[in-house]
């Protein structure tokens, strides 16, 4: 019995090189594994700096793109207030010219009798000035060079009375012609 033991001492030397054998192999196993995850670690790294920059640089761009729009914003204000104001404006420039309106047609309709006199006594004066001017034409029109110098003994002169027996024209009358005279 006495072989026993250093052969049981020899066992257990193997078993334990092959223990620390499978140690080594799953250590280096292991080893490997944490070099291929340091280098894809270092490729993450670079590529969430990158991201890093990238992410950076568009929160600038945002935050100068928001003052725009809060500038721009206080301009577009400024412009929707001046058009409220021409709004404003032209509700009372319409509500001053309804009133104006209203006046207007309230006084014509109390002077309505004093306006169908102006416009009866202009018809009249527009009548007399054009009947002024007719007879100033027609003097202006003889010629008393050519014409014979005589006297007619009776000389009628177109009035209200001869103008109704005779049939004459009453433009004669109210120019006050003589029967001798011609109007054309």
């Amino acid at each position: 019995m006495e072989w026993i033991l250093p052969i049981a001492g020899i066992i257990a030397a193997l078993a334990f090189l092959i223990l620390c054998i499978g140690i080594v192999v799953v250590l280096l196993s292991v080893k490997k594994n944490l070099d291929h995850v340091a280098r894809t670690l270092d490729g993450v790294e670079g590529q969430i700096q990158g991201i890093t920059r990238e992410t950076t640089d568009l929160l600038h761009k945002t935050n100068r793109l928001a003052e725009d729009v809060q500038d721009k914003s206080a301009r577009l204000n400024t412009v929707v207030d001046a058009v409220k104001g021409v709004g404003g404006s032209v509700q009372n420039l319409n509500s001053s010219v309804d009133r104006v309106t209203n006046s207007v047609t309230h006084n014509i309709a109390n002077n309505q009798e004093n306006i169908a006199q102006v416009v009866k006594w202009s018809n009249v004066v527009m009548e007399v000035l054009d009947k002024w001017q007719m007879r100033k034409q027609r003097r202006n029109s003889v010629n008393f060079a050519d014409q014979p110098v005589y006297k007619e003994a009776a000389s009628t002169a177109y009035n209200e009375d001869t103008a109704h027996n005779g049939n004459v024209d009453i433009v004669k009358v109210k120019a006050g012609l003589d029967k001798n005279s011609d109007l054309k």
